[in-house]
């Protein structure tokens, strides 16, 4: 019998002597330490559960029993933390980035106005480590349940060689409702609509990679304290992501838009929830941005067009509302202030800036 034969004769499950036993561990996957982090997550995601949920963490699907009205309308999102979490790793702190992808997905469904339901997140690493997904789930946890979301399940994989040394990716997808005769889409607004905007805390969760090519991201780096900026580089640039729900939910029927700044900056996000043949003209005086978004300037030899291109500039949130709404949303968000007003425009300039115009690649015609 030749030695293909015999290999295909051999009982499978038969090991020689000397051949070495192949385990998953042994492959980079701990199964024991994952079950221990599965532990920990259902523990900091219970807090979140209200009795919608019928099934959280730990079974293979989220269950949420949603009675809603007929005329309800789910609203989904789905985005990660990009980059920024190589400044988290440079530095070894893990508990504000988690907040940073509940509140980037809370205010992407709140655009059209719908309230959080339930999110599930997603954690890629190469190597499991306890302590630190309990931290990143911490915040996701501690998020949720200042907008009233339930954690309802997620994802924690450990995949070795797609993820090296340190690195992980943080996602989440998240579910919400509105009415639907209460959507917001920006089709009302008209000439002469006031512009109101919401202060950022800084870069929130876009633009890390350009960030990193301009100063660097190791610890040392991240360290340095520069004038003006009132705390180190690293500290300014992990700055949470803010969440816009509690304070615009009491008013979200006086608004006729609400766009969220993120990728694309203010002229890409406040361009999109413009109707055809208007613009929107701010003065950046009427606002105040945080000095990281300066010193990005400087460092980067960037243009003023790029930064209001790449960067929030200081506005985590535009909103639009008529003259009349927009005194009721001041009064009512303390946070609130009028940053322009909505004009007529047959160019293709949809947002006006201290009298500069600019168009957003975005935008199509």
């Amino acid at each position: 019998m030749g030695d293909v034969a015999r290999a295909q004769t051999a009982a499978p499950w038969r090991l020689r002597r000397n051949t070495i036993r192949q385990t998953y561990a042994r492959a980079g996957v701990n199964i024991a330490r994952k079950t221990e982090v599965i532990d920990r997550i259902r523990q900091l995601a219970g807090a979140t559960l209200g009795p919608q949920v019928l099934g959280g963490v730990g079974f293979f699907g989220g269950l949420y029993e949603f009675k809603g009205r007929r005329d309800a309308v789910l609203v989904s999102s789905i985005d990660s933390v990009g980059s920024k979490t190589r400044v988290a790793i440079a530095l070894g702190k893990y508990d504000t980035i988690g907040a940073d992808i509940v509140n980037h997905c809370i205010n992407d469904i709140l655009t059209c106005g719908a309230r959080p339901l339930f999110l599930l997140d997603y954690i890629g690493t190469g190597k499991v480590v306890p302590e630190r997904v309990a931290d990143i789930v911490g915040g996701v946890a501690g998020a949720c349940r200042e907008s009233g979301c339930a954690l309802i399940g997620g994802e924690t994989a450990e995949i070795p060689g797609v993820y090296r040394g340190d690195d992980f990716d943080l996602a989440a997808c998240i579910i919400g409702v509105v009415r639907k005769n209460k959507i917001i889409m920006g089709k009302d607004i008209a000439p002469g609509d006031l512009v109101i905007g919401l202060p950022s805390t800084g870069l929130h969760t876009n633009a890390y990679s350009l960030v990193r090519k301009i100063f660097g991201e190791t610890r040392e780096v991240l360290s340095v304290r520069y004038p003006g900026l009132g705390e180190t580089l690293g500290q300014a640039l992990l700055k949470p992501h803010r969440s816009y729900f509690r304070m615009l939910e009491p008013v979200l029927p006086k608004l006729k838009g609400i766009a969220h700044i993120t990728g694309g900056g203010v002229i890409g996000n406040v361009s999109r929830i413009l109707p055809k043949g208007l613009a929107a003209e701010l003065e950046s005086e009427m606002w105040a941005a945080p000095p990281i978004f300066g010193l990005i300037q400087k460092k980067g030899n960037m243009s003023l067009r790029e930064m209001y291109r790449v960067f929030n500039m200081g506005l985590g949130m535009v909103v639009v509302c008529s003259p009349r709404g927009a005194a009721a949303v001041i009064d009512a968000v303390p946070e609130a202030h009028l940053v322009g007003r909505v004009i007529e425009q047959a160019r293709r300039e949809r947002v006006v800036i201290d009298g500069v115009g600019y168009h957003s690649d975005k935008v199509k015609e």
